[in-house]
């Protein structure tokens, strides 16, 4: 009998899987081919982006040529001795070559900024991830990813602009760079080109400017100091700040110990040598700044638009500036509080019209504003040579007598600084003492306008008001301008500008200006000298300057303004010139500070410095005076010799 066959049951019937195990396979093999078939498409894509933003960006890569990089042109001040004064512009040493230099060198720099430099391909994916993760934990970014090569990349051939596009360019060049130069020759690049702050570029300049010494010579704590100052230069500048450059010299050292540059005991004896290291930095940053700051000002009109590195030789006596820079902080220092007096300002020329020292302020880093040459104050009665200058040109000789009383012109009455009047006195004690209404009555009687002219002649280029108050010294002027027009009284007659440059050449060597010539000739006569000399001698030898007296033949005048907002001492010898002005920026008044009090006592010591190792000379027109041997004293109280 035949078997019935079995009816394959209808698969909509099948209430089990709706559908059979073959037709599962089909379909679950069909879905795994569409999860794969989507990963490969984005994969594709992400490929394609690529594909594109390397496009887009690496077209426009600039060309790596490191022999046509660009940088500004460094303008450097060299003293009278030779001296390096000031640089300014962008810094760079002699390029170094890493064979050259001891290994720890090099191996400083790897430590700090990127210890897998020589594995990676130029860009760190491990140190990317790092840095992203800190930041995110932090809330702000704290940690950098770029390589030492992206570095190179960012800092020589691009902007540093922080934006998206950037940063994939610096990428790219990164890698193009990797494939173009060895690992050694990128360290160099960055190591020539990496930036110290204060405008010094490479380890070459940063360490003949911080240690006076070749990158060659450099120990290993001196490395650890450089290759800590890249994070943050100012920061960690050795000069301002020693002891954060110490620390984190000390974390280079721990990281070089950790990358095997450096041995655990090798660490521990550079940190011994730590101190001593950072006491030997040389610090002149703000030596001589004022007067570094105008000699700038200057350079383009000798030379025209700097397009190229210069050397720019100047007048400085780095040795006086220095004490007077001390003289001045030393005198502020011990009585500025008490008397009132902030700040403070000081001019020395030789009879040439050279600037030797120049003091524009107090503190550099507080406050940039020279008072010595952009300052203008009144000078109060150290105008009053031009005055009498005037009145001697007119028929006035010592022993003639003028009248020192009460007098009123319009509704002005001027008044003497005492108080007190004289009665007739003769034209030589009315200047010693620095009568007021005398000066006025003199300025009467030879006119306001003559007295204008003899300042403007003497070398005074404000413009003046030809009025009886200029007698008084109501016109404002520079301290640099002041004191140049007191250079005729002491060189025999003759005008001078002052000046600070000597000559000017490329870094090469090659000239470029060269100062020729000198004064503006003969603007006092010789019997005009000589009385005024013998007039201003007075005023240090019984008058107003005593405090002045250094044992030189030495003149000068006093100056005080009304309620004591300005208080000057301008003096000279036969071979310096020197001003000196105390006050206010503010032009508060000080706490009865007068020309014959404070300004006297710090020209005192700067001319005493100055004099050192110079011989008595007599002053143009007067008689031989004797000059003890003050000079040896003072400077043996100083050194101890």
């Amino acid at each position: 009998m035949a078997k019935a066959k079995r009816r394959k049951p209808d698969s909509d019937t099948d209430s089990n899987d709706g559908g059979s195990d073959e037709s599962r396979k089909v379909r679950g093999g069909f879905r795994v081919s569409s999860v794969v078939y989507n990963l490969l498409a984005v994969v594709v894509w992400i490929g394609l982006g690529v594909a594109v933003i390397v496009g887009l960006f690496g077209l426009d890569l600039p060309m790596v040529d490191v022999a046509t990089l660009t940088r500004r042109p460094n303008i450097k001040l060299i003293d009278a001795g030779g001296w390096e004064v000031a640089n300014f512009g962008d810094i760079y040493g002699n390029t170094i070559d890493l064979k050259a230099l001891p290994p720890y060198v090099p191996a400083a720099v790897v430590a700090v900024e990127d210890r897998r430099f020589y594995s990676h391909p130029g860009i760190d994916a491990r140190g990317l991830l790092r840095a992203l993760v800190t930041d995110i934990r932090a809330g702000a970014r704290v940690q950098g990813g770029s390589t030492i090569t992206q570095q190179v990349a960012k800092n020589v051939f691009l902007t540093p602009d922080r934006t998206f596009s950037r940063k994939i360019r610096e990428m790219l060049l990164a890698i193009k760079l990797e494939r173009m130069f060895t690992k050694d020759e990128i360290l160099a690049l960055y190591m020539n080109r990496v930036y110290f702050g204060s405008g010094i570029y490479g380890f070459e300049a940063a360490s003949e400017r911080f240690f006076s010494r070749p990158a060659k010579e450099l120990t290993v704590f001196q490395a650890a100091v450089l290759a800590g100052l890249l994070k943050a230069p100012s920061h960690y500048n050795p000069i301002r700040e020693p002891e954060r450059a110490k620390n984190r010299a000390g974390i280079v050292l721990t990281t070089m110990v950790e990358t095997g540059a450096l041995t655990s005991a090798q660490s521990a004896a550079a940190l011994k040598s730590a101190n001593q290291a950072l006491k030997a930095v040389v610090n002149t940053e703000n030596h001589a700044r004022y007067f570094a700051d105008w000699v700038l000002s200057q350079v383009d009109s000798y030379v025209g638009a700097v397009n190229r590195d210069l050397i720019v030789h100047t007048t400085l006596d780095g040795r006086l500036q220095a004490q007077a820079e001390t003289a001045l902080e030393k005198r502020l220092a011990e009585s500025g509080a008490k008397l009132k007096v902030e700040q403070g300002a000081i001019v020395v020329l030789s009879t040439d019209g050279a600037v030797r020292a120049m003091v524009g302020g107090r503190d550099y880093s507080d406050s940039q504003f020279n008072r010595a040459t952009q300052a203008l104050r009144q000078p109060g009665s150290s105008f009053k040579p031009f005055v009498y200058l005037a009145g001697v040109e007119a028929g006035y000789g010592p022993e003639d007598m003028v009248t020192d009383a009460p007098i009123k012109i319009g509704k002005w009455k001027p008044q003497n600084f005492s108080g007190k009047y004289e009665g007739p006195v003769s034209y030589e004690t009315a200047f010693a003492k620095s009568l007021n209404t005398a000066a006025v009555r003199i300025a009467q009687h030879v006119g306001a306008k003559n007295v204008v002219a003899v300042a403007h002649r003497l070398g005074i280029t404000e413009d003046l008001k030809p009025e009886l108050s200029l007698a008084l010294g109501s016109n404002e002027v520079t301290l640099l301008d002041l004191t140049g027009a007191y250079a005729p009284f002491a060189n025999g007659g003759s005008a001078v500008l002052p000046y600070a440059i000597e000559s000017i050449t490329d870094r090469d060597g090659a000239p470029l200006y060269a100062r020729e010539g000198g004064g503006l000739g003969q603007v006092i006569t010789p019997d005009a000298l000589a009385v005024m000399n013998h007039l201003m001698t007075q005023v240090i030898a019984r008058g107003t300057g005593t405090a002045a007296a250094f044992g030189y033949p030495a003149a000068g005048k006093t100056g005080t303004t009304n309620e004591f907002r300005d208080a000057w001492f301008m003096g000279f010898t036969a071979d310096y010139v020197t001003g000196v002005w105390v006050g206010n920026d503010s032009g508060a008044g000080m706490k009865n500070v007068t020309g014959g009090g404070l300004p006297a006592s710090i020209w005192r010591d700067v001319m005493m410095a100055a004099h050192v190792g110079h011989a008595p000379r007599d002053l143009p027109g007067t008689a031989p005076q004797a000059a003890p041997d003050l000079i040896s004293r003072f400077w043996q109280s100083l050194t101890g010799n």
